[in-house]
């Protein structure tokens, strides 16, 4: 072991009520997409974190009765006896490796519409849904809150006989214990409301019974925010928190501590960095003697290290950087800094809660697929022949295909035929705010530049009798794509301008071409490449107009948690926004844009345009080798694939996603067809009841 003596007290156990953990590291519950729909993925998934070295791992949310139902969004569960199994089999992946696993309980209350249970949400009182639909909640009467405390404490004992060393008591966030706090939702006349002390009344009560129910072996730990509500970044509201936490502050056994806004707690390096809760931390410790957790983003063990030994908290929590490197304590204890892949802030993590389907990340390709596909991050299967690989295209999906390829045992030959590796990371890098996302090359050529068996060749442009000339066993096709001038409309592609009319793309911008005069930019994407461009131009004091057919600024940046902090950056560098609206023409003077629901046009100044709109993929090179071949594959002398946005474009993640599943089903003619199999509990797993709720 050769760990660097100043991370030492990031390895020393801690005492968390009944149980110890063995280091500082603790994986916070965290969305996934899985829950109880796919409970062998969320497993293997939070085994691979223990097998890192993360000393707790905890899951999702655990929602503790139907009357708190999340989907689409599929959280954990704890409804009923039938529900321990599935909830074991984390458990036991977890303590295989020694780490201490941990149950979060969750009441959604207005944050939930419970459109599979269709039971009633209720909550402190009755308030439209949190979430949008078309529903609010019941007023909680005083059975009704008997009613959640006798779910709350039987969920905590469902989860310690699930085998959990922590149970947590959920009172942020927006949810129902949390609404009890709040001086302005809570106006109740009762007991439970009006008064601080009546307010926190909840809370108190749901920690003593949980703690009886289950403290004798099982922690019991409060998720609690610092602040009370949102201000200006870095500068907290506290108003009644630090009374209300001095009220509770010796009661549980950890606290996990959070804040008000969630765009901080959980925000994008393109806003927030690393250690960015630091001013609402610097008063938690001193207001209780037991152990503390909370996030940051942490990546960097100097970081980590500081916060544990200045007092800020007892214990690093992470997500984000534990689902981008699993393996991050291992290597920090074993002394690999180097090897850490580091999370890039980006919260493709988080899109796929939204969306409802299981995690993925941008950085680890292996997350989310550990028990579908037998993925790991670490580990790939040797290669079963030697055998010679090369990739033609540095872009992400080439990087982490010749990186996973050389991993396995394979002589390795990457080409570029830039002069500087990365491909559209390296661009995209450049563009405001997104500077971190450069770890996602930085990791990769790190590690391909440590290997023997890798040859890299920069300015290497290949044709198709260059590549036979190489004589490979494989070639795997890495070429990217290039935004498109024209505007997409229902699977087809037109011109928005005559012919001789220039119209830029994220490419021009991207290489250096800035337009003069009045821009206009169009996000036919809806991702974050239109407002970083229009941001950009902006910055460097061009009149910019931001136009888009959807309704918001970066509509999938919600899915991100973006959307909203990029509007108000757009706006606050004086760009126009113009929604719902379709890109009509452009004549290099003037755009015509038409309302989506109305079809009234309207016509705006303008010089220049950047269309931000779709791809098309670089796949010259991989067409020509294939009709050398009669379109045959078969015919070719080695085995011939695209990946990444050469074959489709799309999300850097699906780039790194193609890269590593190319290297890893090399060599693998008995794979079987098709996805894998569904996480269903009727195809049988050792005898698993299928919970009640399932059928």
């Amino acid at each position: 072991m050769n760990r660097d003596p100043r991370y030492d007290l990031l390895f020393e156990p801690l005492r968390i009520g009944p149980v110890t953990t063995k280091n500082r590291f603790y994986q916070v519950p965290h969305c996934t997409g899985m829950g109880w729909l796919r409970p062998r993925m969320l497993a293997e998934m939070r085994g691979v974190k223990a097998e890192g070295g993360w000393g707790v791992v905890c899951t999702e949310y655990n929602s503790i009765h139907p009357a708190s139902d999340d989907l689409p969004h599929p959280s954990g569960s704890l409804w009923d006896d039938s529900d321990i199994r599935a909830n074991a089999l984390m458990v036991e992946k977890v303590h295989a490796h020694g780490a201490l696993a941990g149950a979060e309980l969750w009441f959604g209350g207005a944050r939930t519409a419970n459109l599979y249970s269709r039971e009633v949400s209720m909550d402190v009182i009755s308030a439209p849904n949190f979430t949008g639909h078309p529903f609010q909640t019941r007023a909680m009467d005083r059975q009704d809150i008997r009613d959640f405390r006798s779910w709350h404490r039987d969920a905590a004992l469902r989860a310690k006989e699930a085998g959990y060393d922590i149970v947590y008591v959920y009172a942020t966030h927006g949810y129902l214990l949390s609404n009890f706090l709040s001086p302005v939702m809570n106006t109740r006349s009762d007991d439970y409301g009006g008064s601080l002390t009546n307010r926190v009344r909840l809370v108190r009560e749901v920690v003593e019974e949980t703690k009886e129910a289950v403290g004798d072996r099982c922690a019991v730990a409060v998720r609690w925010s610092a602040d009370e509500s949102i201000g200006e970044d870095g500068v907290p509201v506290f108003g009644e928190r630090h009374e209300m936490f001095g009220l509770l502050a010796d009661l549980p056994d950890l606290w996990d501590i959070n804040i008000a806004d969630y765009s901080v707690e959980m925000g994008l390096s393109r806003f927030v960095k690393e250690g960015a809760l630091e001013p609402y931390m610097r008063h938690v410790k001193a207001m209780t003697s037991k152990p503390v957790v909370t996030v940051g983003r942490f990546t960097s063990p100097d970081t980590m290290a500081r916060w544990v030994k200045s007092g800020l908290v007892d214990l690093i929590g992470a997500a984000r950087p534990s689902i981008a490197d699993p393996f991050l304590p291992k290597k920090i204890e074993e002394g690999r800094l180097d090897e850490i892949r580091e999370c890039i802030g980006c919260n493709v993590c988080y899109a796929g809660d939204g969306i409802g389907v299981p995690i993925r990340c941008t950085q680890n390709p292996a997350m989310g697929e550990e028990w579908r596909r037998g993925w790991h991050p670490e580990r790939l299967p040797p290669a079963p022949r030697a055998a010679t690989v090369l990739i033609v295209g540095a872009g992400p999906a080439g990087l982490e295909a010749a990186r996973a390829a050389a991993v396995r045992g394979y002589e390795v030959m990457l080409a570029e035929a830039g002069t500087e590796l990365g491909g559209r990371v390296t661009r995209e890098a450049r563009l405001p705010g997104l500077g971190e996302w450069i770890r996602v090359r930085d990791y990769r050529v790190q590690a391909l530049q440590k290997m023997p068996n890798v040859q890299i060749f920069l300015d290497s442009e290949m044709t198709a009798e260059a590549v036979r000339e190489v004589g490979a066993d494989h070639v795997g096709i890495a070429t990217g794509a290039r935004w498109r001038p024209e505007v997409h409309e229902m699977g087809a592609f037109r011109a928005v301008a005559p012919e001789g009319v220039p119209v830029l793309t994220p490419d021009s911008i991207m290489a250096g071409q800035m337009p003069e005069g009045p821009t206009l930019v169009f996000d036919g994407d809806g991702y974050y490449h239109g407002a970083a461009i229009a941001e950009k131009l902006a910055a460097a004091g061009r009149p910019v107009t931001y136009a888009t057919a959807e309704d918001s600024v970066a509509s999938w940046g919600g899915y991100t948690i973006e959307s909203g902090r990029v509007r108000a950056r757009l706006m606050r560098l004086g760009v126009r926004l113009v929604l719902s609206h379709a890109m009509g023409a452009f004549d290099g003077a003037r755009a015509r844009l038409s309302c989506v629901y109305t079809g009234a046009e309207q016509e705006l100044a303008a010089t220049s345009l950047v269309m931000v709109s779709a791809r098309r993929p670089n796949d010259g090179l991989y067409r020509a080798l294939l009709d050398a071949a009669g379109g045959d594959p078969g015919a070719l002398p080695f085995t011939l694939k695209r990946i990444g946005d050469c074959e489709a474009p799309a999300l850097i993640a699906a780039a790194t996603h193609a890269g590593y599943r190319y290297a890893f089903e090399l060599d693998a003619p008995d794979a079987p067809e098709g996805p894998p199999a569904h996480d269903r509990v009727d195809v049988g797993f050792d005898g698993l009841e299928i919970p009640a709720h399932w059928k």
